[in-house]
């Protein structure tokens, strides 16, 4: 399979096998990923990977303080108040995943059910917390490299058979992750991966979501 196929084959995993993901597979993804691009090679990220126990409290931490209305904390400012076709394409995959999950709009139970799999990582194996050293701030750059890395870790998995999702929700109550995985106080909390072998059973995970014509974001100068 050429890299086309194989990045259009990729698609985000949200129900996983109750099967565990051998750390010598997870860190051979890692040994893959860790080749994508950082700017002036300064590979500003480190990775907490989660599994077993400490996930468990993860998923529980975040539970409790959800239902309890705890606000969310990231560990560094972000907006995700998405406006125009930004909104759309947001609010298109989630149609197609409610469809296929048989969640209807005023079915309020579901949805909540739905919401708290995001704050439990998606019951997933295994959770790779993304972080880089505060010192960075303000570290758009190094925001930059993080997501170069993710990128490098759903595709390097997906080759091994393994899927993904990429995960705000996981972190949202970061003082919870930050206990648990042992995170240090200097670094700062970007994004979590959950990751494990793919349910096939679990009808989300053939929900593929839609890509903009290059034409709605692409300007073309001096061709």
């Amino acid at each position: 399979m050429n890299f086309t196929q194989f990045s259009q084959s990729r698609k985000s995993t949200r129900g996983f096998q109750d099967k565990p993901v051998p750390r010598e597979v997870v860190d051979d993804i890692i040994n893959t990923a860790k080749w994508a691009p950082t700017s002036y090679n300064t590979q500003t990220w480190h990775i907490h990977a989660v599994a077993g126990d400490v996930l468990d409290k993860i998923r529980q931490g975040n539970t409790k303080n959800t239902l309890a209305g705890k606000p969310h904390v990231r560990d560094f400012p972000y907006k995700e108040d998405y406006e125009g076709g930004h909104r759309q394409n947001q609010i298109d995959v989630a149609v197609q995943l409610f469809e296929a999950m048989g969640i209807e709009r005023d079915d309020k139970e579901k949805r909540m059910d739905w919401m708290l799999r995001g704050f439990r990582q998606f019951d997933a194996p295994v959770s790779l917390v993304l972080t880089y050293d505060k010192y960075l701030e303000p570290a758009a750059i190094t925001h930059f490299g993080l997501g170069s890395l993710a990128y490098g870790i759903v595709l390097a998995a997906w080759e091994r058979g393994i899927g993904c999702v990429i995960n705000g929700q996981g972190i949202m109550q970061s003082d919870v992750v930050r206990e648990h995985a042992n995170i240090p106080d200097d670094q700062n909390i970007m994004i979590c991966i959950a990751m494990g072998y793919p349910d096939d059973s679990f009808v989300a995970n053939h929900v593929r979501s839609t890509r903009a014509e290059n034409s709605s974001f692409v300007e073309y100068h001096g061709f």
